[in-house]
């Protein structure tokens, strides 16, 4: 048809009526140019059949599938006598191109009233498709005037609007109150669940809908599926539905399997994951690639994930920034920064430039390093493209900056937002890296100023407050400060935070209350005992410290630390006999002392 519709226009052929002509425009919107529409349009208006309802819906449908929608309105505006069909094209059209404000408008000034005479679901869903939330409640509660909101296309526009602005409640009571529903309902109010988090609620969805049996679950209910299973780490659940994808057939989808893929490996089935990677051979796209090189990241299969990138090009596949941030991140979060910088340099020399992803994740390896030099060729960068706002990077740079031991660097990065972030991170980064280079006023300093901006402090702030406390033996300031978060602001109490409270005490010469607050923590964890077998060891209590030695070795066994402790425990009190005894322990359950060792990066 392409070839002879200019042909045909060019020779002057009349068509039939405008029925043929609104097919014809139909197939053009297929096309990725409006050009032989237009001639189109030219040759309906010779023939002077413009004002045919059918032409002119049409017309405005092409129009607005091309962006044109000053020409769709105008052909609207002309036509004689509007009906459902003309208002339904304009309004989705509108909504297509993010001008759904205005697709109510028509609705509410012409639609309405059409509506009211011959109800229409369509247009209902259309309109609710492209508006924002208010006008969308106000044409929820038409459909309900007009008897039309347990439709299944006016249902589903519904919910999926309740589902964007995190209403997720009032999109169940949509979905629970269709009086029919069909796949793409499933998938709308499932998708919604797992955007907003709810993990289980899609799994309980999924199951019902099995159970119904009326209606099949297709590609995209399962991806949504297996990705709330990657979410709850519902790893039995994920191969239930991984034999049902089987089962169905549905297996070789690359959509499918890619999910397959990414829920195996984020639930620590590393080779499930690989399986189906393996199997998809000849299906496989970028994305595919990307989630198997993140679940050999994510697994510390550095080795495998190298093979896998250098494997990329077997498939004529070139890697996206994506792929090289993962290979950047991964190296960087296991404390391999050699490995991370020659990545980020590679995907330099190959032409892609670091995105704020990339910044964020070889920044860490800067710090592992202790390079500085690195890092602040980053930051200069990251000046150059104009990333130095940026409150997440900024967090970075002030993380790295402590670690080197740059705190004044650090400063000139926070101080240089006039209006401080909301999110307590860089506020937290400022903290421990204060707390890191023993400046203990300076890191008071930001937790009151934090207080004075109100700013939510999190459990980390106070971890970290808590820790600059012990580690100088504030122990008035640290009691206040725990105080401070159960009472003022309400927080759950870690058994890290009780580990520092613990520390403090002991280190203050209060066994006996580090005891006492040790008891209240329901499941003490190697960190909170540890605390007080060091402070039991300062104070030279052998007996708490040999009770705490059995737990700790219970904890964690192979680990030399307690052991260490309790011989240099008995050392300073002369128990040479103890001493020996314990060496006879460690070495009957083959627990190796760690040698100590430095590390020198230039």
């Amino acid at each position: 048809m392409n070839c002879e519709l200019p042909r045909l226009i060019a020779g002057g052929h009349h068509f039939a009526a405008g029925h043929h002509f609104a097919a014809i425009l139909a197939s053009l919107t297929a096309l990725t140019t409006p050009c032989h529409g237009l001639a189109l349009h030219a040759h309906i208006l010779k023939l002077a059949y413009h004002h045919h309802t059918h032409t002119a819906t049409s017309l405005t449908s092409f129009y607005s599938r091309f962006g044109h929608l000053t020409d769709a309105r105008k052909v609207f505006d002309e036509m004689p006598e509007l009906s459902i069909a003309p208002v339904t094209a304009l309004v989705s059209g509108l909504g297509q191109n993010g001008r759904g404000g205005e697709g109510f408008r028509v609705f509410r000034d012409i639609g309405l009233r059409l509506c009211r005479v011959n109800v229409n679901s369509d247009l209902m869903a259309s309109v609710v498709a492209g508006c924002g939330v208010m006008e969308g409640i106000q044409v929820h509660c038409v459909g309900f005037k007009l008897g039309v909101e347990r439709d299944v296309y006016v249902g589903t526009a519904v919910l999926t609007m309740y589902m964007g602005a995190g209403d997720v409640e009032g999109a169940r009571r949509v979905f629970e109150g269709m009086l029919e529903r069909n796949v793409v309902s499933y998938n709308a109010f499932v998708s919604g669940l797992l955007r907003n988090g709810d993990y289980q609620g899609v799994l309980r969805v999924f199951r019902g809908m099995v159970k119904d049996g009326t209606v099949l679950p297709n590609a995209v209910t399962f991806v949504s599926v297996l990705g709330a299973c990657s979410g709850a780490k519902e790893i039995e659940f994920g191969r239930g539905v991984h034999g049902f994808v089987v089962k169905v057939g549905l297996w070789f989808d690359t959509m499918v399997g890619t999910a397959l893929i990414d829920m195996h490996c984020k639930c620590g089935s590393l080779h499930w994951g690989y399986d189906a990677f393996v199997q998809l051979r000849g299906k496989r796209n970028l994305i595919t690639w990307n989630s198997m090189i993140a679940g050999m990241m994510m697994s510390n299969e550095c080795e495998n994930a190298v093979e896998l990138f250098n494997r990329l090009g077997d498939e004529g596949i070139v890697p996206d920034s994506a792929t090289w941030n993962t290979m950047i991140h991964g190296f960087s979060q296991y404390g391999k920064g050699a490995e991370a910088f020659m990545f980020f340099k590679k995907m330099q020399s190959q032409g892609i430039a670091a995105e704020l992803k990339s910044l964020t994740s070889i920044l860490p390896a800067c710090s592992t390093l202790c390079s500085l030099k690195n890092g602040k060729e980053i930051h200069g960068y990251a000046i150059r493209i104009n990333l130095n706002d940026d409150a997440f990077l900024a967090t970075s740079l002030v993380d790295m900056y402590m670690k080197c031991g740059e705190s004044s660097l650090a400063r000139k990065i926070f101080d240089q937002f006039e209006n401080k972030p909301v999110d307590p991170a860089i506020w937290n980064a400022m903290i421990s890296g204060y707390g890191r280079n023993r400046e203990d006023e300076s890191a008071f300093e930001i937790f009151h100023l934090m207080q004075e901006e109100n700013i939510q402090p999190n459990s980390i702030t106070f971890l970290n407050i808590l820790s600059v406390c012990s580690s100088n033996g504030e122990l008035e300031k640290g009691q206040q400060v725990f105080r401070t978060m159960i009472k003022e602001y309400g927080l759950i109490l870690a058994p890290e935070h009780f580990a520092c409270m613990v520390d403090l005490l002991g280190r203050s010469g209060q066994l006996d209350k580090a005891k006492e607050l040790l008891a209240d923590i329901p499941e003490p964890n190697f960190s909170a005992l540890s605390s007080l077998l060091n402070a039991s060891g300062c104070n030279l209590d052998a007996m708490v410290g040999e009770d705490l030695v059995e737990k700790l070795a219970e904890l964690k066994l192979g680990n030399s630390g307690p052991f260490v402790t309790l011989s240099n425990m008995y050392a300073a009190m002369g128990r040479w006999k103890d001493v020996k005894k314990i060496r006879h322990v460690m070495d009957f359950q083959k627990v190796k002392k760690v040698c100590a060792r430095s590390l020198s990066v230039t």
